[in-house]
């Protein structure tokens, strides 16, 4: 549609997204500025209705569709975020929704889903093949499909984020966007650049599903092998051709995060931020840090909060692994009383908090010449571990660290 994409179109789309969306003003960040050595500021559309920005997308696609293509039923595939928003946009049209989502979608987003009023479908391990099936079925049935991201109607109502952007902050320097198959990208560069073409957009994806930068270096989208990522709401093997040409002229430039960036970036939105974002959403936090230091103003997109609490426990878990919070060693003791009590009292003496123990007494043939004991320690981080450590070989304990496993 050549009339997307303008600065007309992105006015009229803010108009009709305030209908629906809620207002998710900008966060300033002191401990993210202070780590990056740039000024932060976080657009938490984590904070969005349905929980992420594709509210905007869906609600003005579908808001501009005809009566006709309402009444024969809306489809789509997602991997959860635009499944909610599509629903939620049918829902308040009038129409009926049917979304199939991968059958790897958390739980939460399925049941969300629902809740907004769409008949969900589950099929394949990841978005592709999801789409794929949603396609056979539109043919089959007649329904009108609304894509998540190949569709520059849908990009042009998520680049309404960009204009919230820089209506509080106009001075931005950079603005930090997730990339999954692209159309969110796709609306806050073509916007950017079109209100200031100085602003620096940077597109951010997942190591395992690098499909944008797979795209970029041939020169057109191509379809990756595979998708492995924590980040489920950007696996996607292949970015949108529709967009790829505006991803092309605006994106300054692609920044890739391996998942155990992620885990660590939720961790620290937790903290200190006290704000729970799903991985995907985490990409552009986790990229801070790959930003020279250099006092600019930078905003990063949070673009949703969608995560099932088995999900989030184990982020958490791994990511007090990553830090050093939580550590396990290994050592070996003659098998007579008051041993294990010698090994409490060092680790207590040092301030570190028991919360395992495991005690095999079959570690050697010989069990009054050894038997082994792995303790699982909390501690403050990775230097209060090395005293830790540390104070239990001066005791005489030979500690060996093991993989921490909770």
């Amino acid at each position: 549609m050549a009339e997307m994409l303008t600065l007309e179109a992105f006015e009229e789309a803010s108009e009709k997204v305030r209908e629906v969306t809620l207002e998710t003003k900008l966060v300033e960040s002191p401990h993210f500025s202070a780590a990056t050595g740039n000024r932060v500021w976080l657009k938490p559309e984590n904070l969005q209705r349905t929980g992420a920005y594709k509210v905007r997308g869906a609600y003005y696609k579908i808001s501009r569709l005809s009566p006709d293509e309402l009444s024969r039923g809306i489809i789509t595939a997602s991997a959860g975020n635009h499944a909610q928003g599509v629903a939620f946009a049918a829902t308040r049209a009038g129409a009926r929704s049917v979304v199939v989502m991968p059958e790897t979608t958390p739980l939460i987003k399925v049941e969300r889903t629902k809740h907004y009023g769409a008949e969900v479908v589950l099929y394949g391990d990841v978005y592709d093949e999801a789409c794929d099936h949603a396609l056979e079925l539109a043919e089959k049935n007649g329904y009108t499909f609304v894509h998540p991201f190949n569709d520059p109607v849908v990009a042009t109502g998520q680049g309404t984020i960009a204009m919230e952007v820089v209506q509080e902050l106009p001075l931005v320097d950079t603005i930090l966007v997730p990339v999954g198959g692209g159309g969110l990208a796709c609306g806050v560069s073509t916007f950017a650049k079109l209100y200031n073409p100085k602003i620096r957009v940077i597109g951010v994806e997942p190591a395992g599903a690098a499909c944008l930068t797979a795209a970029l270096e041939a020169g057109h989208p191509v379809k990756l092998p595979s998708a492995s990522t924590i980040a489920d709401g950007t696996a996607v093997l292949e970015c949108g051709s529709e967009v790829f040409p505006y991803l092309q002229a605006n994106l300054d430039d692609i920044i890739t995060v391996p998942d155990e960036e992620l885990i660590v970036a939720f961790l620290d939105m937790v903290e200190n931020h006290k704000m729970v974002v799903e991985n995907s959403g985490l990409l552009t936090v986790a990229a801070l840090k790959h930003l020279p230091a250099e006092n600019k103003r930078v905003v990063a997109i949070l673009s949703g909060g969608n995560m099932d609490v088995i999900t989030m426990s184990s982020v958490v878990n791994y990511g007090l692994i990553q830090r050093d919070r939580i550590f396990t060693v290994s050592v070996l003791l003659p098998d007579r009383p008051g041993m294990l009590v010698k090994v409490a009292n060092v680790i207590a003496e040092k301030r570190g908090n028991v919360i395992k123990l495991e005690h095999n007494q079959f570690v050697s043939t010989n069990r009054n010449a050894a038997v082994e004991l792995r303790v699982t320690i909390e501690a403050f981080g990775t230097d209060h571990k090395a005293q830790i450590v540390e104070a239990l070989k001066v005791a005489g304990f030979s500690p060996t660290l093991v993989q921490a496993s909770l």
